[in-house]
């Protein structure tokens, strides 16, 4: 990926920050993204530096259709090119699925004002200069969308309709852009920790140890890993894909991991 520039929506920290790293390790230039976490998001783009990268910092709300145009256009006037948007900035709500008092109708906007519409006012800024380059996008969505599992209802739902949205666009961006989604499962992030303690979230990790059959929770570098493979040329002959990256977790909710 020597020379070529990605943009990484909220990359200050965790998933984000580690495929920032990891694009830059594979030669990219990459905007390191941010709304609120200005600190981390220096540190992400300072550590890309460091391992002789090159970064742009660039503030931004992706649920604003203004900020977006305004990222890409910075990151064209920077570096001249864009040639991979990794949709991963994300929000949610926790409510418990059975509790329909939970959520109301602003929950619902709010999550799909930054998952869904956030992520297609990306790729709608971005896709004349992915175009020109044979660009890729990779949307950050989750295994809630494909089981219907996940911190609520509306998080869920937002997740299903990313999937959707990525089917669609890979077949209209086609043959200029290619579309993929990757879907993890529980990652074990600082977020999650700071949301539940470190004590729950670390019980939470090895719950997932337990279910998965790869008897593994993910981290950030393992999903990072995997985001570079679909923006990077090794992965030219695939679009309109969602991974699951959740250590055989979905075989466990298939009901199928029996011995």
């Amino acid at each position: 990926m020597a020379d070529q520039v990605a943009i990484v929506t909220g990359s200050a920290t965790g998933i984000g920050a580690a495929t920032a790293l990891a694009l830059s390790a594979r030669g990219a230039k990459v905007v390191v993204n941010y709304t609120k976490s200005k600190a981390e998001a220096e540190a992400t783009a300072h550590s890309i530096r460091q391992q002789g990268g090159e970064a742009l910092l660039i503030q931004a709300d992706v649920a604003s259709n203004e900020d977006c145009r305004r990222m890409a256009e910075t990151t064209q006037a920077q570096w001249g090119r864009i040639d991979v948007l990794v949709n991963n900035a994300g929000t949610t709500k926790f409510a418990a699925h059975h509790d329909l008092d939970a959520l109301n109708a602003e929950d619902f906007l709010n999550i799909y004002r930054v998952n869904v519409v956030g992520a297609f006012q990306m790729i709608r800024a971005c896709a004349p200069a992915l175009r020109t380059r044979g660009g890729s996008v990779v949307n950050v969505s989750s295994i809630a969308g494909v089981y219907g599992v996940g911190s609520s209802v509306a998080y869920a739902a937002s997740k299903g309709a990313m999937n959707t949205m990525t089917l669609s666009l890979a077949r209209a961006l086609a043959p200029e852009i290619r579309v993929n989604a990757i879907c993890p499962a529980f990652v074990e992030t600082r977020w999650f920790g700071d949301r539940f303690g470190k004590e729950a979230a670390t019980a939470i990790a090895e719950q997932q140890r337990q279910v998965t059959p790869l008897k593994r929770a993910g981290s950030p570098a393992d999903i990072a890993d995997a985001i570079a493979f679909f923006a990077s040329p090794a992965s030219r002959h695939i679009t309109g894909e969602q991974l699951l990256l959740d250590a055989g977790h979905h075989l466990a909710l298939a009901g199928l991991n029996q011995r």
